[in-house]
């Protein structure tokens, strides 16, 4: 499995991730074992969880997943050969995330308790790349990352200065629980804004953003892509199969036993106008050159110079595999070519 440097940190990691959030909800303990073993098999060493996990987010499942690759670790004692990340929540509504049932803020006293509560859960003394899941300040995140929203933006007199939660995450530094750190559903000028203050102020430097990137959604590349390469701020893309819509099992209103959509109904920002017609478009394009179209979407994202790793998640082996497969495979020009056509013609109908 090809690596790719982790921003600046002198690690490097595999150009696929795996995505552990069905853990603890649509996967159990011993599937989510199952997981983590082959994925090890195959040279996947990097995986991503975060403290609200398993998802759809409730009270009764929450930390489940960190749980889960914690059992995991404590029968393998693999610990030093797995680059684990995880995420504190940003602003939120989630009382069930904090003891005393607060609604979550990147202050430091709450990321002190998430960090804690992450490291117990996980049983391990250290996290290497502690992630701020998304911004605290009104932003341009999660599902309408593009759509300009001039009062929702405006910000807040209470919010938490960048600077003070850089400060935060250079305790934890300090203190050994976290190597290095990163930020999520994150904007160009926020990466930016993290990038001079740490300087500015000797703080720990931001090595990595987790945003939304598929075929579906390739707005990253409009400004953060240049942060990501300049900077070495890698991203680390998750939903590279949207959710799976760009498998096509969605298409004509289908709705397949045990899918996500099926059994959630939460994904609606694929489900956009103009969603459909370019998923069949991208589908069409894969079956033409021979390739299973979840392994064609996988692989144009980690065909990306801008991309560190591209986040897969599976509900079963088969779909692991496949996944994984993707990490091992590339595209011709004329498949690149065809979906740049396809892109200039649908955009990004889902972002």
């Amino acid at each position: 499995m090809q690596t790719r440097p982790l921003g600046r940190t002198g690690l490097s990691v595999p150009v696929v991730c795996l995505g552990t959030m069905t853990f603890g909800q649509q996967n159990t303990e011993a599937e989510g074992h199952e997981q983590m073993d082959y994925a090890v098999s195959r040279g996947i060493t990097f995986f991503d969880t975060a403290e609200m996990y398993a998802v759809p987010p409730k009270a009764e499942t929450y930390g489940a997943t960190e749980r889960i690759i914690g059992s995991w670790l404590k029968k393998r004692g693999r610990r030093d050969d797995i680059v684990i990340a995880s995420k504190v929540a940003g602003a939120g509504a989630m009382t069930w995330l904090r003891p005393d049932g607060a609604p979550t803020r990147l202050t430091r006293a709450q990321m002190q308790i998430a960090l804690d509560q992450s490291l117990t859960r996980l049983g391990t003394d250290h996290i290497d790349l502690y992630q701020l899941h998304w911004p605290e300040r009104p932003a341009p995140f999660g599902a309408n990352p593009s759509r300009f929203d001039p009062e929702g933006w405006a910000p807040r007199a209470d919010e938490t200065a960048i600077g003070e939660q850089l400060e935060a995450l250079d305790g934890f530094v300090r203190a050994g629980k976290v190597r290095f750190i990163g930020l999520s559903n994150e904007s160009a000028w926020g990466t930016m804004t993290f990038l001079k203050e740490a300087e500015a102020r000797g703080l720990p430097r931001v090595q990595t953003v987790q945003n939304a990137y598929h075929l579906l959604n390739r707005t990253f590349e409009t400004a953060l892509a240049e942060v990501a390469l300049r900077e070495q701020v890698g991203l680390l893309a998750y939903s590279p199969l949207a959710q799976g819509f760009l498998t096509g099992k969605y298409l004509d209103g289908a709705r397949p036993a045990g899918a996500r959509v099926t059994l959630f109904d939460r994904q609606q920002r694929y489900q956009k106008p103009g969603s459909e017609e370019a998923i069949r478009d991208y589908v069409a394009i894969a079956r033409e050159a021979g390739l299973d179209p979840a392994v064609m979407a996988i692989a144009f994202v980690a065909s990306r110079p801008f991309v560190t790793s591209a986040i897969i998640g599976a509900t079963s082996m088969a779909q692991l595999k496949t996944a994984i497969d993707a990490g091992e495979t590339t595209l011709s020009p004329d498949v690149l070519a065809a979906i740049d056509a396809v892109h200039q013609l649908r955009g990004n109908p889902a972002p």
